[in-house]
């Protein structure tokens, strides 16, 4: 039975690719912090266990998951805060690095000795760093290092046969994505999130990115000269 270990697994996107495949009859290490909703997730499937811990914690990780030897580890906890009228906070700024960057690197450093030749590690990124949009200076660079990150370790994981696939989701229906106090285009359900991403998994694609029409309308612009593309995202900026 292939095991699938999944990161930020009590909330959207994770809670999501859990329940479906342990529906499936797959084991599923789901990982959290909160320990009521882990509760929650083993008594939805009897193919689910629990880790709690906090990623952002390198010990934690490494207690975590150091005995861990999943087929499929998916990384995907993140968390989202905007820059107030392009207000520097250095707080945020660290928060969302740590939780978005440092938070897949210690569980990967954890994970690494267990991975074996046909592994998969699946990070889960984002859209928003293709383009420079206004408030999202965190959230954007921290989803820049991690794809950087992931295809750095690509090149360097290859010749032990561990494969890396990034994701790149843009927006989805999801208690974070709630949050924000603007209009969301393309947006996609869960379920249709977890259908893209398992479906890339099983075919072994090294990027998997949804919804594809925003997808291609991001990558023409990001594909822009500078000066164009700040003509378009100055419509953004809040005074």
């Amino acid at each position: 039975m292939m095991t699938v270990l999944i990161t930020g697994a009590t909330s959207g996107i994770g809670e999501g690719l859990a329940k479906s495949w342990a529906d499936d009859g797959y084991h599923v290490i789901a990982c959290g912090r909160d320990a009521a909703r882990l509760a929650a997730l083993q008594r939805h499937s009897p193919h689910i266990s629990v880790r709690q811990f906090d990623m952002s914690d390198t010990d934690a990780c490494h207690d975590a998951l150091r005995d861990s030897r999943p087929d499929v580890a998916v990384l995907c906890a993140g968390t989202c805060e905007y820059l107030d009228a392009g207000m520097i906070d250095t707080a945020l700024v660290e928060r969302v690095m740590r939780t978005n960057f440092l938070g897949p690197v210690n569980c990967l450093a954890a994970l690494q000795q267990n991975l074996q030749p046909g592994s998969r590690v699946v990070l889960v990124s984002s859209m928003a760093h293709w383009l420079p949009f206004p408030r999202a200076e965190a959230y954007g660079a921290s989803k820049a290092a991690l794809s950087w990150f992931a295809d750095s370790l690509r090149l360097d994981w290859e010749p032990k046969g561990i494969d890396v696939t990034v994701v790149f989701p843009g927006f989805v229906d999801t208690p974070l994505t709630r949050k924000n106090d603007f209009a969301m285009p393309g947006k996609v359900t869960v379920g249709q999130a977890v259908k893209a991403i398992r479906n890339g998994v099983a075919k072994g694609k090294t990027e998997i990115a949804f919804p594809t029409a925003f997808g291609l309308t991001l990558r023409l612009l990001a594909g822009l000269p500078s000066i164009m593309q700040r003509a378009l995202l100055r419509r953004m900026v809040r005074s």
